[in-house]
């Protein structure tokens, strides 16, 4: 990721805080109009839940500088979310109801160079967490 990117999505990020509990219920709203299969999997009070989603991205925001101290985390929570039963294509849903949901809080601020940067950012962490989930399903087998 660039400066730029990480300074984009820290912005923007800060910008939609004010509104972290609006902003989750609009994420799982469209998540699961995307996708109503992926709704069994969540079987805490969803705003808790968002509560949980906005610290995760919270903290993962914070660390964009500093990736690498990431991976651990990030490989335990892919490994977590694998065996709640979540997919590798469950990501690609999840990163459309995620830039959405950016787009809804943000308005005219949801430039195309916001959008990039947190398609960028979302990829890297998506793609950590699978790396985690496929790590232990390989070490499991």
């Amino acid at each position: 990721m660039t400066p730029e990117q990480i300074a984009d999505v820290r912005s923007s990020f800060a910008a939609i805080r004010p509104i972290s509990a609006q902003a989750a219920a609009l994420f799982y709203t469209r998540l699961f109009q995307l996708d109503p299969s992926l709704r069994p999997m969540f079987t805490r009070d969803l705003q808790e839940q968002g509560r949980m989603l906005m610290q995760v991205l919270g903290v993962a925001v914070a660390s964009l500088d500093r990736i690498q101290t990431l991976i651990p985390t990030l490989h335990d929570l892919g490994r977590r979310h694998a065996g709640y039963g979540v997919r590798d294509e469950n990501y690609d849903v999840v990163a459309e109801a995620l830039l959405w949901t950016l787009e809804q809080g943000l308005g005219p601020k949801f430039t195309p160079q916001v959008r990039d940067a947190w398609t960028t950012t979302y990829a890297v962490l998506a793609r950590t967490m699978q790396h985690g989930a496929a790590a232990n399903a390989k070490a499991a087998a």
